[in-house]
C-alpha cells in the first residue's frame, strides 16, 4: 500500500495534507495528545453508559436503549452522518444458575453459565466430578471408563495468555460429551482471581449430545483438584436455567466525519458496544468504543477534519456470535475497494503500549516511525497480528489494520483478564489517565 496512505490513514487521521516528512506533523500530534490529556468528554460518557444501562448482552433491552442513547450523543458531536443498520443477532438468556458440592463436604461453589450452554433439567444433575488437566488426560481417564456419566471438570491454569486455555471453555462441552459427560465446569479463564468466575461463549458439535457447561472459579477447581488427586470423588448437583430464544433484531452504529480531499475513501474505527449479561462491559468493550468516538469528537472540537471519511462503527453481537461484523461487511461490500484501513479497540482501558499490525512488513516498518512520533506520550511498539474480531472480514479481504496493545492485554500484567467477562468489568475500574491516553493515541 502507498506510504502516503499509511502516513495518513494509519496514524494521523487528523490531518488535512500529506507529506513524506512525518517529523512536520509533530505540532499537531502535541495538539491532540494535549485535548485528549484535559477533555473528560468521553470518560464521562463512559461512566454513563455503564452506569446507566449496565450489560449489554445481544437481544437485550438494555443493549437496544443503550444505542439509541448512542445515535442521540453523537448527532450532537459534529459527525456528518448518524445512522444504524439491523443486524440479527442470537438471543441467549442466562436464567437462574446454582452449584452444589454435597461430597466430600457441604460447599455452594459459585459459577456462570457459559454463553450458549442448554439448560440442566428442572431438578438438576447430581454426579461425580472427574477432574481433568488437558483434552489429552480426559481421553486417558475417558479410556479407562471414568468419565461416562461424571461431570467433566477442566482444572486447566492460565497458560501466558487468553489463546492458550480458552479452548477448554470454547470445546469443553463437546470433548466431554464425546465420552458421555453429562455436564462440563470449566476454570476460569483468568491469571488471577478473587473468587470471580468468568463466563464466555462456547460450542456444541451435532456429532455429540448438547450439556450443560459453565464456569467455576479458579479456587474451586483447585478445591475439586485436591479431592480428586486425593481419591476422594466429589459429588455436585448443577442447575442451569439457560435458554436460548428465536434470533432478535439489534444494530451496528455507524457515525462518518467527512474527510476534505478523499471523501469517499474510508478509514474504519470502531469498537463493539454488546458485552456480556455481568458486569457493565466496562473494559469489554465499553472503553473501545469511547475511545474511538472520542477520538472523532475531538477533532471536530479542534477544527480539524481528515483528508479521508473517519468511519466510526460500533459492532453489536461481537461476544456470542460475531453478526454485527458479519452483517457490515455484507453490507459495506461494494465500499471495499475504497476503504483504505481499519482499526479496533477491543483489548481494554490501559497504558497504550503497541500496535498490532495486520500488513506488509515493509509497511509495518513505516507505521513505526509514525508511532515513534508519539513517544513523548506514549511508547508504542508496531507488532504483527491481528486488528480485531470485528474487522477480521475487513483485513481477511486486504484491507490493512491494526489494533490497539495495552499493557494489560497478555503484552504487560494481564491485569485486563482479572475483569475481562465478570461482574467486575464496571466503570470504577476505568482510570481516567489510561482513558486519555487511550483517546491520544487513536487520534495519530
Amino acid at each position: 500500500m502507498r506510504a502516503t496512505i499509511l502516513l495518513v490513514a494509519i496514524l494521523f487521521l487528523s490531518l488535512t495534507v500529506e507529506c513524506n516528512n512525518i517529523t512536520l506533523y509533530a505540532n499537531t500530534v502535541s495538539q491532540i495528545f494535549g485535548a485528549a490529556r484535559t477533555d473528560t468528554t468521553g470518560y464521562n460518557r463512559l461512566e454513563e453508559l455503564c452506569n446507566t444501562f449496565g450489560s449489554r448482552l445481544s437481544g437485550s433491552s438494555s443493549l437496544e436503549n443503550a444505542i439509541d442513547w448512542i445515535v442521540n450523543e453523537m448527532q450532537q458531536d459534529g459527525f456528518d452522518s448518524v445512522t444504524t443498520e439491523d443486524v440479527t443477532v442470537t438471543t441467549w438468556v442466562r436464567g437462574s444458575g446454582s452449584l452444589q458440592m454435597t461430597y466430600p463436604r457441604s460447599k455452594q461453589l459459585d459459577l456462570l453459565a457459559l454463553g450458549g450452554s442448554i439448560s440442566t433439567p428442572i431438578e438438576g444433575i447430581t454426579a461425580q466430578v472427574v477432574v481433568v488437566t488437558s483434552f489429552d488426560d480426559l481421553a486417558n481417564k475417558a479410556a479407562s471408563g471414568l468419565v461416562s456419566g461424571k461431570i467433566v471438570v477442566y482444572n486447566v491454569p492460565w497458560q501466558g495468555s487468553y489463546g492458550g486455555t480458552v479452548t477448554y471453555r470454547t470445546r469443553g462441552a463437546i470433548e466431554a460429551a464425546k465420552y458421555g459427560a453429562v455436564a462440563s465446569l470449566t476454570r476460569s479463564i483468568t491469571p488471577f482471581s478473587l473468587y470471580t468466575p468468568h463466563t464466555g461463549v462456547m460450542y456444541y458439535d451435532s456429532q455429540y449430545p448438547e450439556i450443560p457447561s459453565a464456569a467455576i472459579t479458579p479456587e474451586d477447581a483447585d478445591l475439586l483438584g485436591y479431592f480428586y488427586k486425593n481419591g476422594y470423588a466429589p459429588v455436585l448437583t448443577l442447575s442451569l436455567g439457560c435458554q436460548t430464544l428465536a434470533p432478535s433484531t439489534s444494530r451496528n452504529v455507524i457515525a462518518d466525519y467527512y474527510g476534505t480531499v478523499l471523501p469517499n475513501e474510508l478509514i474504519v474505527i470502531g469498537g463493539h458496544i454488546d458485552s456480556w449479561d455481568v458486569g457493565s462491559g466496562a473494559h469489554d468493550d465499553g472503553g473501545g468504543c469511547l475511545q474511538t468516538w472520542e477520538a472523532v469528537r475531538l477533532l471536530a472540537s479542534l477544527g480539524l477534519r481528515p483528508r479521508r471519511t473517519i468511519r466510526v462503527v460500533l459492532w453489536t453481537n461481537e461476544e456470542n456470535g460475531g453478526a454485527g461484523a458479519d452483517t457490515y461487511f455484507a453490507n459495506h461490500i461494494a465500499q471495499l475497494p475504497n476503504t483504505t484501513f481499519c482499526f479496533e479497540s477491543d483489548a481494554g482501558t490501559f497504558t497504550p503500549i503497541a500496535f498490532s499490525f495486520a500488513g506488509t512488513s515493509a509497511a509495518q516498518a513505516e507505521v513505526q516511525q509514525i508511532a515513534d512520533l508519539m513517544n513523548p506520550n506514549v511508547n508504542l511498539n508496531v507488532v504483527a497480528g491481528g486488528a480485531g474480531a470485528d474487522v477480521d472480514p475487513l483485513t481477511s479481504a486486504g484491507v490493512p489494520g491494526v489494533g490497539l496493545v495495552v499493557a494489560a492485554d497478555g503484552v504487560g500484567t494481564d491485569t485486563y483478564f482479572w475483569y475481562h467477562h465478570t461482574r467486575a468489568d464496571t466503570f470504577d475500574h476505568i482510570d481516567l489517565n489510561e482513558f486519555q491516553l487511550c483517546v491520544g493515541t487513536l487520534h495519530h
